[in-house]
């Protein structure tokens, strides 16, 4: 009985050890969700950037909707005036995706075609990052 009880034990502890090492070899996947306009999107990429330095390999989604989509609107700067094009560009290349909500694009009459390459419509921002985060496992952070 005792050795039983010791043998469900070894195997309890192990699979607690594997399942651990299992969950940390896990890519994170990260969505940021921007509703704030031009100050939140600046701050965002910033944090981005920031992210992607210290985790090269975290997958990132930006979910923008409501004042959020106004950086990826083509010719959308920074305060300072820099531009956004040249920012969001590098860090597609890095392999953020950035979504825009279709349903803000139809209520303030903006046409896709004024979006950024780099951005794919989705039907509603915050369906997105909703299934995002129920279905697909990645942590919500609002810069």
């Amino acid at each position: 009985m005792r050795q039983t009880l010791l043998r469900v034990l070894f195997i309890v502890l192990l699979g607690f050890g594997l399942s651990a090492q299992v969950h940390a070899a896990e890519q994170i996947k990260v969505v940021y969700h921007l509703v704030d306009g031009i100050d939140q999107a600046s701050r965002a990429m910033a944090n981005i950037r920031n992210h992607l330095r210290a985790e090269p390999d975290t997958k990132i989604v930006v979910v923008a909707n409501g004042d959020g989509i106004r950086f990826l609107l083509a010719g959308a700067k920074e305060r300072n005036g820099r531009p956004f094009d040249s920012a969001v560009s590098a860090l597609a290349a890095q392999g953020v995706e950035f979504r825009v909500c279709n349903n803000t694009l139809t209520a303030h009459d903006i046409s896709a075609s004024q979006l950024l390459p780099e951005a794919k419509l989705v039907p509603s921002g915050v369906v997105e990052v909703a299934r995002l985060q129920a279905r697909e496992g990645f942590v919500y952070l609002r810069p």
